[in-house]
């Protein structure tokens, strides 16, 4: 299973990305994804999450700037993330969970298997 993130950057606060996951190497498709941040010295935070129906979730620090979606098709994962802030500085990084969850709703996501080698955003002020 591979993972391939891209559409990071460096922008001023405000402004506007795009996040793409590329996801290969597994059969079937509707798994549960998500999205998920570090910034140094700080532990991992989920920032949203999809499911095979397309029913999402966010962290409530990004609830209403970003925009979790998916092309099943492609299978790949977007993360479109508006108004951004200093504080949304991090690498970001994309999981799947190809077995079945009781829910894909991210409070609740278990350690995920699978991730992405990372794409880093920074927002300055």
């Amino acid at each position: 299973v591979q993972l391939q993130e891209s559409g990071g950057g460096s922008v001023q606060s405000g402004g506007s990305l795009t996040l793409s996951c590329a996801a290969s190497g597994f059969r079937g498709s509707g798994y549960c994804m998500a999205w998920f941040r570090q910034a140094p010295g700080k532990e991992r935070e989920g920032v949203a999450a999809i499911d095979g129906a397309g029913s999402t979730s966010y962290a409530d620090a990004v609830k209403g700037r970003f925009t979790i979606s998916q092309d099943s098709s492609k299978n790949t994962l977007y993360l479109l993330m508006n108004s951004l802030k200093p504080e949304d500085t991090s690498m970001y990084y994309c999981a799947i969970y190809l077995s079945r969850l009781k829910s894909c709703t991210l409070a609740t996501l278990p350690t995920a298997r699978y991730w992405g080698q990372g794409t880093q955003v920074t927002v300055s002020s």
